[in-house]
């Protein structure tokens, strides 16, 4: 099984979130990397990618940009190496200054600040988008939608067998908003996956719920399910994958919008089969203004995280190859 890619922590509306615990599950050893530098940690980690090739690795991007890792998990080994920025549970510390010393410490109020203004220009876009959300729900059938839901639940699991045993919900992102822009790992989580269901609809048109009833429901069936968290409003779910049934379900709408492009992908339009025909033609002045609105809210907080990584790299220091392969043979001597 090739390498898998995705994020545990994400800049949203919330602030920073963290799903790390959900993924340590089953993982006995669980290392964090301590040194000032994101740079050498994520040099190490790299290097630790490639000492473990031979292993299925779960590889954790970072928030801060492509530039950065928070880690890997290697799970059929039960070991995982870590950031120490985002471990919050009991794990075994290796620190990096042992070997690679420093006496320059970055200094992050800018970045903090900058970071923060991010977050609430995300807030302020997120409260717009609930006020785009109440014009779709006001024109909801909600009975269609329970009954769209249980019928789609049933294709899913009539005459699969039920599994005796406890399932485990792993809660992720498949991207976030970063220096980089708003990005998603997508079209990698969906590769290998025979059925793909690309939901469609608009603000407040249930996709969310849609996809935490499927997830609860295939968690009672026995299935483990990976659920992805929304980098905007957190709270909300932007994909289901469950890997035993071979099924992905995600919310494919702005900013990651896909279309089918092989045999075993499917639109599912929520808007077409739960929403008053028409909605959007007879609110289309006050749509496209809250559209508008919140994302320029949006837009500022990218241009908030671009300069909040300006401040962050200026900040970190550069080692040379030798300090990273001290690093990293201090690392694999500890485990």
């Amino acid at each position: 099984m090739p390498n898998l890619h995705y994020y545990v922590t994400g800049n949203t509306a919330d602030g920073l979130v963290n799903f790390l615990d959900s993924n340590l599950n089953g993982i006995d050893q669980v290392i964090k990397l301590r040194h000032p530098s994101a740079s050498l940690k994520t040099k190490v980690i790299q290097n630790l990618l490639e000492h473990y090739q031979n292993n299925t690795i779960e590889v954790l991007h970072s928030p801060l940009g492509s530039r950065y890792l928070d880690g890997i998990i290697i799970r059929e080994r039960s070991l995982a190496f870590l950031d120490e920025a985002i471990v919050t549970g009991e794990s075994t510390a290796i620190n990096l200054e042992e070997t690679v010393p420093t006496k320059d410490y970055p200094d992050l109020t800018d970045f903090n600040v900058l970071t923060q203004s991010a977050y609430d220009s995300f807030a302020k876009g997120l409260s717009i988008h609930d006020e785009l959300e109440e014009v779709y729900i006001s024109q909801m059938d909600f009975n269609r939608a329970d009954q769209f839901t249980a019928e789609f639940i049933s294709r899913l699991l009539t005459g699969v067998s039920k599994k005796d045993r406890t399932a485990h919900t792993f809660h992720r992102l498949f991207g976030t908003n970063t220096v980089d822009g708003v990005v998603n790992v997508v079209p990698h989580l969906n590769e290998n996956i025979e059925n793909v269901f690309f939901i469609k609809g608009r603000a407040g048109t249930g996709k969310s719920t849609f996809m935490k009833k499927i997830s609860k429901a295939c968690v009672e069936h026995g299935f483990d399910v990976e659920m992805y968290h929304c980098s905007f409003d957190s709270n909300s779910i932007d994909m289901v994958l469950v890997r035993d049934l071979d099924v992905c379900i995600f919310d494919s709408t702005d900013p990651h919008e896909f279309f089918p492009e092989r045999d075993g992908e499917e639109i599912v339009d929520l808007y077409e089969e739960l929403v008053t025909p028409g909605t959007d033609e007879r609110y289309e002045a006050e749509i496209n203004e809250l559209n508008n609105n919140y994302k320029s809210y949006m837009k500022q907080g990218i241009l908030y995280l671009q300069l909040a990584g300006i401040k962050f790299d200026k900040n970190e220091q550069g080692f040379s190859n030798t300090d990273v392969q001290k690093a990293v043979v201090y690392t694999l001597n500890s485990v």
